[in-house]
């Protein structure tokens, strides 16, 4: 863990820190943006999709921008521009619509932090540690996560939402200058050989990884982010403590399970077995939410925390791919990767939002609410079946 402390690192984890937070805060602010600005569910849905799509578009320049300009500065300035930049408008806006562009700003200010981290790793470090320091950044950087429930909650309570999001403006620009001062660029920066994306695209043992990672991160990005707060208040009649708590619970699932991939994947003796085992979960728990959405709010809060603990799926299925990328593909590869995951969580969020709709005028909540988590549920399936195809990692 010696390797993953260091000022750089701490300055890049704050950075992937504030995108949890980014990706998830819209979940305890649903009933004030409705009260304040006429923000409906479907409102939301569509602005949380503006993150995942914009964060998912800047992948591939990032993977130039890391090869070619370095992470030190590819991370800080995308992070000060559009981050504090998105989160400014966002205290300002007035109109739904407000929410959209602030939303897609701070998609681009978020979208480099974890994959400099993670381009660092994979020049500087060993590729057997890579699975151990990605689950860490993530584990850490997911207390994010828990910012945007209950701390968030009690902050607005106390401040109002508008001076909430200021202080966050003010933070997003402390981690941008902490990013600036601190990140070393791999020694090697400017001399190592570039890659081509049909290159990546041409490695055959990535082809039956990439459509797991379009639906893998989907269920509990959206989950958490979006239809938990909805889907308790709707069917249960929650209210915002209530929501923070839950959506609490998640968090702390997402922190432990980061933290626990790494060992995980070595007890089971392979990162390929711990993928199969953490996506049968995550497949058990949406058909458990499917089958019983409105059975009794504890057993929803326990299934959503399960939700939770499968986002460490992410850096699982991360480091299973990151094994078979060579080092010249390493900065282009990972981005491409990391753009089919928050890419199929953008594009399930715009999905989810006429699926919801639908299923929510032809039933009652909870029955609708099941459809929901259903298709969230057959996408992970399918990706998981094809998946099986996958060979071992190199490291394995």
């Amino acid at each position: 863990m010696g390797a993953f402390l260091t000022a750089g690192t701490i300055a890049l984890t704050l950075g992937y820190m504030l995108s949890q937070f980014y990706r998830a805060f819209l979940a305890v602010l649903t009933g004030t943006l409705q009260t304040e600005l006429g923000a409906t569910p479907g409102d939301l849905a569509l602005s949380s999709g503006m993150w995942f799509l914009t964060f998912a578009l800047m992948q591939l320049p990032i993977g130039w921008a890391l090869d070619r300009i370095g992470p030190r500065l590819t991370a800080s300035a995308l992070l000060a521009m559009g981050g504090g930049g998105g989160a400014a408008v966002f205290a300002l806006a007035t109109q739904p619509w407000h929410l959209h562009v602030a939303m897609g700003l701070i998609g681009i200010g978020c979208a480099p932090a974890l994959m400099a981290a993670y381009y660092i790793f994979a020049h500087d470090h060993p590729r057997a540690q890579f699975t151990m320091l990605a689950g860490a950044v993530v584990g850490f950087g997911s207390l994010g996560n828990i910012l945007g429930a209950a701390p968030l909650v009690s902050l607005i309570q106390a401040v109002g939402w508008r001076p909430a999001l200021w202080l966050m403006v003010a933070l997003t620009l402390a981690v941008a200058a902490l990013q600036a001062l601190t990140v070393r660029d791999p020694a090697h920066h400017g001399g190592a050989p570039q890659g081509r994306l049909s290159q990546i695209l041409s490695l055959r043992a990535l082809w039956f990884i990439l459509p797991l990672f379009a639906v893998s991160y989907a269920a509990s990005a959206a989950i958490r982010g979006l239809w938990a707060a909805p889907y308790l208040r709707d069917v249960f009649g929650a209210g915002d403590t209530m929501i923070g708590r839950a959506t609490l619970v998640m968090g702390l699932a997402m922190v432990i399970g980061s933290f626990v991939a790494g060992p995980a994947a070595r007890l089971i003796g392979s990162t390929r077995r711990a993928v199969l085992a953490g996506h049968v979960l995550a497949v058990a728990t949406l058909a458990g939410l499917w089958l019983a959405p409105g059975h009794s709010p504890g057993l929803s809060v326990v299934l959503l925390g399960l939700i939770g603990l499968t986002g460490t799926n992410y850096a699982l299925v991360m480091a299973h791919a990151r094994s078979f990328l060579p080092p010249a593909l390493v900065g282009r590869g990972v981005t491409l990767l990391n753009m089919f995951s928050i890419g199929g969580v953008g594009v399930m969020q715009f999905a989810s939002r006429p699926v919801h709709a639908t299923a929510q005028a032809l039933n009652p909540p909870a029955q609708a609410y099941g459809l929901l988590f259903l298709f969230f549920l057959v996408p992970m399936a399918v990706g998981l079946a094809l998946y099986l195809r996958t060979p071992e990692s190199h490291d394995a």
